[in-house]
């Protein structure tokens, strides 16, 4: 495989530095992280819009642009700490976990000087996008596999084979 196949194709580098741009715009006005995060990275925001293909959204979540939308959403957290939000509407979630999960969270927590819920979400989003992109790559696995295996029984069929 060449060097020139593993490149994202030049599209996706201008595509990808355009929604950093209007990442760094919005991030400049301050807004609440959670207002941040459903603008560029929620599921109607402009990261999703931009790169509505799977394997681009893959290329550009490994990005160095990506990678800095993450540290401005980061740094928005940060600033905020656990206040709550007055545009969007909180949920409620009740978990139950063992007690000494709950201790070792706690602890985490007081270590981190942030709350439990801030921890928590912190934890949660790092998962989800963890998971997602492990998602997204055996989706693009399992897509290889099945058209390699279409492969010989195309040339079965062709050569008069019955499948």
């Amino acid at each position: 495989m060449s060097t020139k196949a593993a490149r994202p194709p030049q599209s996706d580098t201008h595509a990808a530095t355009a929604v950093l741009q209007v990442a760094e715009r919005l991030h400049g006005m301050n807004p609440e992280w959670v207002v941040f995060f459903r603008e560029v990275l929620g599921v109607d925001g402009i990261v999703r819009r931009t790169f509505s293909d799977p394997d681009a959204l893959m290329r550009f979540e490994c990005s160095p642009q990506y990678a800095r939308i993450r540290e401005l959403l980061d740094g928005l957290r940060a600033r905020q700490n656990d206040q709550a939000s007055v545009r969007e509407a909180q949920r409620i979630v009740t978990v139950r976990m063992p007690r000494s999960l709950h201790e070792t969270l706690k602890s985490e927590a007081e270590e981190m000087r942030v709350s439990v819920n801030t921890l928590c979400i912190s934890k949660l989003m790092k998962l989800l996008d963890e998971q997602e992109r492990r998602d997204m790559a055996g989706r693009r696995g399992d897509a290889a596999h099945e058209t390699a295996a279409a492969g010989p029984r195309r040339a079965l069929k062709r050569a008069g084979a019955d499948l």
